[in-house]
């Protein structure tokens, strides 16, 4: 993987590398890892990134950041919610994103 394709982000002395394919379309800088945009980064690493995108996020927010955050997600696809579930030993039901319907239906259902 070339620097290009990496996001390098400066966390408290600590190199964290991002996947730059993670965050398409999105700018991402060094002050805009904050608390107030944590839940977007966790969820979209969960939904979309790799593997060492996943322990990136482990060392910088630790586990029951993550945990926190994923739980209150309003969106994570069946996978997703799966694996979360089964990881932190967690019932689907405490998850909001299960008990949530969306707002866009489907049109048609065959």
């Amino acid at each position: 993987m070339t620097k290009e394709q990496k996001v390098v982000i400066l966390c408290y002395k600590n190199n964290h590398e991002l996947n730059k394919n993670t965050f398409f379309g999105i700018r991402i800088s060094v002050s805009w890892i904050t608390k107030k945009n944590a839940r977007h980064i966790i969820e979209r690493v969960v939904m979309r990134g790799m593997l060492s995108d996943w322990f990136e996020i482990k060392k910088y927010y630790g586990i029951n950041r993550i945990k926190d955050e994923v739980v209150r997600s309003r969106y994570l696809d069946k996978t997703t919610l799966s694996f979360c579930s089964s990881y932190f030993n967690l019932a689907k039901e405490q998850f909001r994103c299960y008990n949530t319907e969306p707002s866009i239906r489907k049109l048609w259902n065959y």
